[in-house]
């Protein structure tokens, strides 16, 4: 079982579940049953990846890496290639329990996977592919949320569909064509957090070809610019959006909890305005009261306490109890809070690698930059206004650390 846990780098694995909460809170959809099954595609296709980099690194690992469970002995390449496959195999399955538009992105990112451990890890486009793989796998979290969200309000009978957020990509209709627009809208709606965590995966990815080695001064320092700079870009982005304003950009609602209208073109005609249901109907008396005649008196206020009871007076500068910030007004703080951690989690081993460029060192940059996902995942929910999965995802953090201290995520 050690040796297991050490092929899968279970450490690392909490690095994962954060990708799908971000893409859900990048649709503006609360987590749900499309969110779970990307979790599990994500997290069988994660090891997948772990057993097979292993088994096609087997004889370099026999040279730099002997302790490694496959150069040791303690796993058989063969198991190892068919754990890859079969777990491969398992995260389609449950990619497409979540829609076919999930399952062509979950295809995407396995092939992806496949290649980069058989082929492009040892050329340029390593890193390029690694930020590829985990840009997919959080678009992955989006569109199979937005995909099982808009299935569900379809259908014979009708059905509780979950509330959305402002900036929320609008469920579907019954229409083939219009239901299909819906996943290409929650790529578009996700694609900026992809990109900001496909940014921090190349780099990572960039100083770990010089983990067994060491020597690199230049890659540490330009990764530790681009992990600012990304942190900086998380921050702007959210301090750019005025209040009310959605927090996917190019998606605009009318108010919280409201339904999603369609935008009219100025060239085409409106459809027809719904009638006021509250109005009385054609013909129904309604008297009129003449400015010399007394109106009738008014209907006392049932919901009023009766005379004599006591109503205390709060003044309008004494407030009567003090204010509580509400969750709007906690986002900010959230936000800020997790890019310190993303920041505090990258920034110094990456530092530290750069001062001293020896493969202990740059293997220590390294898991900090596998585990800086987890704080850079919860910094992306909250700024799309989801703060309680920035907070779930943050939660991982204690595990993953307790952890790789007794298995190392690289």
């Amino acid at each position: 079982m050690r040796a297991w846990t050490e092929l899968f780098r279970v450490s690392a694995l909490f690095s994962v579940p954060g990708d799908a909460l971000a893409g859900a809170a990048a649709v503006g959809r609360s987590p749900g049953r499309g969110t779970a099954l990307a979790i599990g595609a994500s997290l069988c296709l994660y090891e997948a990846g772990m057993a097979l980099n292993d088994w096609a690194d087997r004889e370099e690992d026999a040279v730099d890496r002997p302790h490694r469970p496959i150069p040791s002995g303690r796993i058989s390449p063969s198991a190892a290639l068919g754990a890859a496959g079969a777990l491969t195999a398992a995260g389609l399955a449950l990619a497409a329990r979540a829609g076919r538009p999930a399952l062509a992105v979950a295809t995407g990112l396995a092939a992806t996977v496949w290649a980069y451990d058989l082929h492009l890890k040892h050329t340029k486009a390593g890193p390029a592919a690694m930020a590829t793989a985990r840009s997919l796998d959080l678009l992955l979290g989006a569109t199979a949320t937005a995909t099982a969200t808009a299935y569900a309000g379809t259908g014979p009978g009708p059905r509780a569909t979950r509330p959305m957020r402002l900036g929320a990509v609008p469920p579907t209709g019954p229409d083939n064509v219009a239901r299909a627009a819906g996943p290409a809208r929650s790529l578009l709606a996700a694609l900026p957090a992809a990109l900001v965590l496909g940014a921090h995966t190349y780099g990572v990815t960039a100083v770990s070809r010089h983990e067994a080695q060491g020597g690199s001064t230049a890659v540490p320092l330009a990764v530790l610019a681009t992990t600012t700079a990304l942190a900086a870009a998380v921050l702007a982005t959210h301090q750019r959006q005025r209040p009310g304003e959605p927090a996917t950009p190019g998606l605009a609602t009318t108010a919280p909890g409201s339904s999603y209208r369609p935008h009219h073109h100025p060239h085409h005609p409106a459809a027809p305005a719904m009638p006021d249901l509250g109005a009385p109907l054609p013909g129904t008396y309604r008297p009129s009261h003449h400015p010399h005649h007394p109106a009738p008196p008014a209907m006392p206020d049932l919901g009023a306490p009766p005379p004599g009871t006591y109503r205390p007076h709060h003044h309008p500068h004494h407030p009567h109890h003090p204010h509580r910030p509400t969750a709007p007004a906690l986002t900010p703080l959230l936000l800020t809070a997790f890019t310190g951690a993303y920041l505090r989690t990258a920034g110094p081993p990456l530092l530290h690698a750069a001062l001293n460029p020896s493969p202990p060192l740059t293997q220590r940059a390294v898991g900090g930059g596998i585990r800086a996902m987890i704080p850079l995942q919860a910094a992306l929910a909250a700024r799309a206004g989801a703060p309680g999965s920035g907070l779930a995802v943050m939660a991982l953090v204690p595990l993953a650390r307790s952890l790789a201290r007794k298995v190392s995520p690289t």
